[in-house]
């Protein structure tokens, strides 16, 4: 069954933590939005620092709007031209464990 996945590549070097640190305000707006126990079991997401890529699960609501307020933090932290976003059709096999 396909699943909305969205796999972001830098595409110039941004030191890791940033992008992790944007991940983490938009995890928080997600438990404004949902709740903080409803992101904890729907919020997914992996990323492999070593090739610069976070990949978002968005198959439920609160994967979606993770998905949507982090491009949104994203654009406006690192950027139009610091990432390229990539629709996958599952979540691909982690470097790291899935969040």
């Amino acid at each position: 069954m396909p699943r909305e996945v969205y796999r972001y590549v830098l595409c110039r070097p941004i030191p890791f933590p940033e992008v992790l640190a944007t991940l983490d305000l938009a995890l928080i707006a997600v438990q404004s939005l949902h709740g903080a126990e409803r992101t904890r079991l729907d919020a997914r997401f992996a990323s492999d620092p070593r090739r610069q890529t976070l990949v978002i699960d968005a198959a439920t609501p609160v994967g979606q709007a993770l998905n949507q307020v982090f491009v949104g933090f994203a654009r406006r932290e690192l950027g139009d031209d610091a990432f390229r976003v990539e629709r996958l059709d599952r979540i691909p096999a982690p470097a790291g464990a899935l969040a």
